[in-house]
């Protein structure tokens, strides 16, 4: 009797069916496909969050953020340097801030480059990273030009007359002296004359600009030439086959002047005799003269 009520064609006990059903969150819903670590993750998620938003009041983000990446393999283990020349790689390495065991990945070139930026030999500098561990500074630098000299101040200048720095160290001292205000943006074009006449300018010490009209150029042997304030070219050429032929510059006297178009004017030093017969004025000779 009971087997017959129990058959194949009954329905189910009621009791039974329930303990064989499935539970019904697992039904529902996206719910029913989340793998089972799934509550797990969710739990270590919310305390990483939870000490990552302690660490923000702290204010340790950065110092724990930069730990944990150099202890994962990133960490500064190499700093290559190129193209500095006057700049020092003290003075790189300051300027950079990496403390033992910083991070490449946080580190922050923006601001690495801004600091090195503010070095006067500068004038662009780049950075680049190399995974792991590298990084990579590569200097662009002002070119000394010439020792700008105006009062007691003594500056070095690049080509275009801007002032690099008041630091004049003695290794600068081959650098061409120019004299006087306005004479760092005058001064290209004269030495360009000048290196069209090698013999003369391997002589010049210094250039003095006048009124910032003209120059005076002074030998190495504390000759001083005055030029014309036009026709340079032609005064300089004449000059240098002048003293080719005569011997000019090498004589007892302390000033050649050029200004004037027909003639010369010389200085004789104040032992000459000739010079003490003309009263200390300086002996004019007409180009002609001074050709014969």
């Amino acid at each position: 009797m009971r087997n017959e009520m129990t058959g194949a064609g009954d329905k189910p006990r009621r009791g039974v069916s329930r303990l064989r059903r499935r539970p019904v969150w697992r039904e529902a819903g996206f719910l029913a496909h989340l793998p089972r670590w799934t509550g797990t993750v969710g739990a270590l998620g919310f305390l990483g969050a939870t000490g990552l938003y302690g660490m923000v009041l702290g204010g340790y983000t950065e110092a724990a953020a930069d730990a944990l990446t150099a202890e994962a393999g990133f960490s500064i283990k190499a700093i290559e340097l190129s193209g500095q020349r006057e700049t020092t790689e003290f003075e790189i390495l300051e300027e950079l801030e990496i403390p033992n065991g910083a991070s490449l990945l946080l580190f922050d070139v923006a601001a690495a480059r801004s600091r090195l930026q503010r070095n006067p030999w500068v004038e662009d500098v780049s950075i680049q990273k190399f995974y792991p561990g590298t990084l990579k500074v590569s200097l662009s630098e002002r070119e000394p030009f010439a020792l700008w000299q105006r009062g007691k101040i003594v500056s070095i200048i690049d080509h275009d007359g801007n002032v690099i720095t008041d630091e004049v160290r003695e290794r600068y001292a081959g650098l061409p002296l120019v004299v006087g205000h306005g004479a760092q943006k005058l001064a290209p074009e004269m030495l360009n004359t000048l290196d069209k006449q090698p013999d003369l300018r391997s002589r010049v010490r210094a250039l003095v600009l006048i009124a910032e009209r003209r120059w005076n150029l002074v030998l190495e042997n504390q000759v001083t030439v005055r030029l014309p304030e036009e026709g340079v070219d032609e005064a300089l050429a004449y000059l240098v086959r002048l003293d080719r032929e005569k011997g000019l510059l090498s004589r007892a006297i302390t000033a050649v002047d050029l200004r004037l178009k027909d003639r010369i004017v010389v200085k004789l030093d104040k032992g000459t005799e000739l010079n003490r017969n003309s009263g200390g004025a300086g002996v004019s000779i007409t180009r002609k003269e001074a050709d014969t």
